[in-house]
């Protein structure tokens, strides 16, 4: 019996609030974003999680990686927008809900994640109007069937945080296991600026180069607002020799908008192996 379950925040504002609108807005953009490179073995996408007009046919090309995959358990790796705090968050309540259901909290896997951690827990910490996990779950849910997420928050993106969720996930993932690390990129620089920051992301993701990409953003070099995500899915992939990453699509806001003077960047990349 499922009772606690965490309603959308953002229905209405970053996807639509309609059931119906929203399958179709997203089967269209999955239906836009079809990938050409084939990837037998998926450990993970890199997503970003702004409004579906602005970031959501970047987005698909990961998701569609998804389809008729055996993805059971999705492990979701969100930044904190709205609130700070030490460590890192699973959702203690039952479930996520949005417009196309409600997904249920993998309490088992998310137990393995916490266990032996001392700064992994269980909390309602970075989930209450957190936007970030919560743009992923419809999309997860029109390319699979069948599966529990373990939504995260990080409150914290310091390395330290970084490398514990890292190693904690490399011990509990299974082949059934997926992971999602939700970001954007820079915020609000002209295009052309945001360019060059970006493509700084973009290439130590496409080199599987997590220690230059952890340093450029310590050092402010790039940016990217969920950087702890993907550091921690790239290291907990490195853990489990899975070291192959590759670009799937970037954009940016003035793509849509047709304003370029601020724009705030998107990618979505793939992690894997042989």
């Amino acid at each position: 019996m499922m009772t606690n379950i965490r309603q959308p925040a953002v229905a209405g504002l970053f996807y639509p609030s309609d059931s119906h609108k929203l399958r179709s807005e997203i089967q269209t953009m999955l239906s836009a974003a079809e990938s050409k490179s084939v990837f037998p073995n998926i450990f993970g996408i890199v997503s970003p999680h702004a409004g579906y007009v602005y970031s959501g046919t970047t987005a698909a090309y990961g998701f569609n990686l998804l389809k008729n995959k055996n993805c059971k358990k999705v492990i979701i790796i969100s930044p904190s927008h709205r609130e700070y705090f030490s460590g890192v968050s699973i959702y203690n309540g039952d479930a996520y809900k949005t417009p196309l259901g409600v997904v249920e909290v993998d309490k088992e896997l998310a137990q393995k994640i916490i266990e032996s951690s001392k700064t992994i827990f269980f909390g309602i910490e970075g989930h209450r109007q957190e936007h970030a996990v919560e743009v992923q779950i419809p999309f997860l849910q029109m390319v699979l069937s069948d599966f529990k997420i373990v939504p995260m928050v990080m409150g914290d993106q310091g390395r330290v945080f970084v490398d514990e969720l890292a190693n904690q996930i490399a011990k509990a993932a299974d082949e059934a296991t997926v992971i999602v690390a939700s970001s954007d990129l820079s915020h609000f620089y002209s295009k052309q600026k945001a360019f060059q920051l970006d493509s700084i992301v973009e290439k130590h993701i496409s080199n599987f180069d997590y220690e230059k990409l952890q340093n450029d953003l310590d050092s402010r070099r790039c940016e990217a607002c969920g950087g702890g995500p993907i550091v921690a899915l790239m290291k907990a992939a490195a853990l489990l020799n899975k070291r192959k990453s590759m670009l799937l699509n970037r954009s940016d806001s003035g793509d849509i908008s047709g304003d370029n003077s601020e724009v705030v960047g998107y990618l979505s990349a793939a992690v894997y192996s042989d």
